[in-house]
C-alpha cells in the first residue's frame, strides 16, 4: 500500500491507521525531541495502563453523547501523544486514518489521546482519507472517532481535523478539549469529503485566562451532508473564545452549523464571539445555522451572528471584465472566501497542506457547478 500522496512535507512524524488499526510498517516515526512520546494507544494501554488513568476517558461525556459512548465501548486503538512540560515541538505530528473497502461495510472507532503538559507547544493533524473500493467490494465506511486533548497551564496547542474521504464514507468525529490556566488552544476543522459528516468540537476553558479559537471551513457538493456542532464552555473567569466557521455548498449539498456558547456563573469577564458565514452556489444547496448563547454570569462580552448569501455578482462581473474566464473568476472568489479560514492558521507545514487541499477541492466544486449548468442548458 502506497500512501506517499497523503504525506505532509515537514511533519515531525506520521502515524498511520488502516481501518482503525495501527500500521507500524507504514508509520515513519523520526527521532523526536526528548520529552515527546508518540505511539499507538493500544500499545500504551498494554505497557502502562496506570499512566493513562488520569486522562483517558475522564473528559468525554458518554452519558450525553451516544457516539462517544459507542467509541468508548469499542475502544481498541488510536493515537497517543504526550508532550512533557516546557517542550516546544516546531513540526506538526500527523495522524493519518485510512479507510479501505473490504468484503462488506466497514466500521471503525479510533480513540486519540493528546496530552500537552504545562508550558509546552505542539501542532497535531488528524487526517481522514479513503482508498477506492476494489472491484466487487462494498464501499460503505463508517468511522466514529473520539479525541481527548488536554492542554496544561500556559500550553499552546493547534489541532487540525481534515476530512476528505469519498462520498460513500460516513464520518463522526468528537474533539473534547480541556484547558488549564492561560492555555491557548486553536481548533481548525476542514471538511471536504464524506457522504455524511458530523464534526463535534467541545472545549472547556477550565483555567483562568484561557483562550480558544474554533476555526473551520466546510465545502460540499453533490448530496453531501456536512454537520458541525460546537459547544464552548466558559467555566472560569477572564477567558476568551472565538468561533469562525465558513461554509461553501453547491449541488444538493446540505450544511449545518450549530454553535453554542455556555458561560457558567463563575466565568466573569468572559469575552466570546461566534460567527458563521455561508455561500450557496446553487438553488438546491441548503444550510441550517443556529448560533446560541447561554449566559449565567453578569459581567461578560458575548456576540453571535450568521449570514447566508451567494457569490457577489458585481465582483464576478469585475473579474470577467478584466478578461478572466467565468470558472476561474468563481474560483478566485471562493478562494478569497476560504482564505478567511486559512489566515487564522499559523504559517507552516500544516497550513500549506490545508491550503493545497482547499484549492483543489474548490476547483472541483466550481467544475461540478459548471457541469450542472451545462446539463440544465442542454435539457
Amino acid at each position: 500500500m502506497s500512501l506517499e500522496k497523503f504525506a505532509i512535507p515537514g511533519a515531525a512524524c506520521q502515524l498511520v491507521f488502516v481501518n482503525g488499526r495501527y500500521s507500524p510498517d507504514l508509520s515513519p516515526i523520526k527521532k523526536l525531541p526528548n520529552g515527546v512520546d508518540v505511539s499507538n494507544l493500544a500499545a500504551e494501554i498494554e505497557s502502562e495502563p496506570s499512566a493513562l488513568e488520569g486522562w483517558l476517558g475522564r473528559y468525554l461525556d458518554t452519558k450525553r453523547d451516544p457516539f462517544s459512548a459507542l467509541n468508548t465501548a469499542f475502544l481498541e486503538d488510536g493515537a497517543f501523544v504526550h508532550i512533557a512540560k516546557g517542550i516546544v515541538l516546531e513540526a506538526p505530528i500527523h495522524f493519518l486514518f485510512v479507510s479501505t473497502a473490504e468484503a462488506g461495510p466497514t466500521m471503525t472507532h479510533p480513540r486519540n489521546l493528546i496530552v500537552a503538559e504545562a508550558e509546552s507547544q505542539a501542532s497535531i493533524i488528524e487526517d481522514y482519507v479513503s482508498l477506492p473500493a476494489a472491484h466487487g467490494a462494498e464501499g460503505r465506511l463508517f468511522c466514529n472517532t473520539a479525541t481527548e486533548l488536554i492542554a496544561g497551564d500556559n500550553a499552546v496547542v493547534s489541532h487540525f481535523m481534515i476530512e476528505r474521504e469519498h462520498v460513500d464514507a460516513f464520518n463522526i468525529s468528537t474533539l473534547r478539549i480541556e484547558q488549564g490556566r492561560n492555555a491557548n488552544v486553536n481548533s481548525h476543522s476542514v471538511l471536504l469529503g464524506g457522504g455524511i459528516v458530523r464534526n463535534n468540537v467541545h472545549p472547556v476553558l477550565n483555567g483562568e485566562g484561557g483562550d480558544c479559537l474554533i476555526n473551520g471551513l466546510f465545502a460540499g457538493t453533490g448530496r453531501q451532508h456536512l454537520d458541525n456542532y460546537m459547544l464552548v464552555e466558559h467555566a472560569k473567569p477572564h477567558c476568551g473564545s472565538r468561533q469562525f466557521y465558513n461554509g461553501i455548498l453547491g449541488g444538493h449539498a446540505h450544511g449545518v452549523f450549530h454553535g453554542r456558547i455556555i458561560v457558567h456563573k463563575d466565568a466573569q469577564k468572559t469575552d466570546a464571539k461566534q460567527t458563521n458565514r455561508n455561500l450557496l452556489l446553487s438553488d438546491e444547496a441548503q444550510i441550517d445555522t443556529k448560533p446560541q448563547l447561554e449566559i449565567y454570569a453578569d459581567d461578560v462580552k458575548c456576540t453571535h451572528g450568521a449570514t447566508i448569501g451567494q457569490i457577489e455578482e458585481n465582483a464576478l462581473f469585475y473579474l470577467r471584465s478584466r478578461g478572466i474566464e467565468e470558472g476561474e473568476a468563481r474560483q478566485l472568489l471562493l478562494r478569497a472566501f476560504a482564505s478567511e479560514c486559512l489566515e487564522r492558521m499559523a504559517e507552516g507545514p500544516a497550513r500549506d497542506h490545508v491550503e493545497s487541499l482547499i484549492h483543489a477541492h474548490l476547483a472541483h466544486i466550481t467544475q461540478a457547478a459548471k457541469n450542472g449548468k451545462t446539463s440544465e442548458a442542454a435539457g
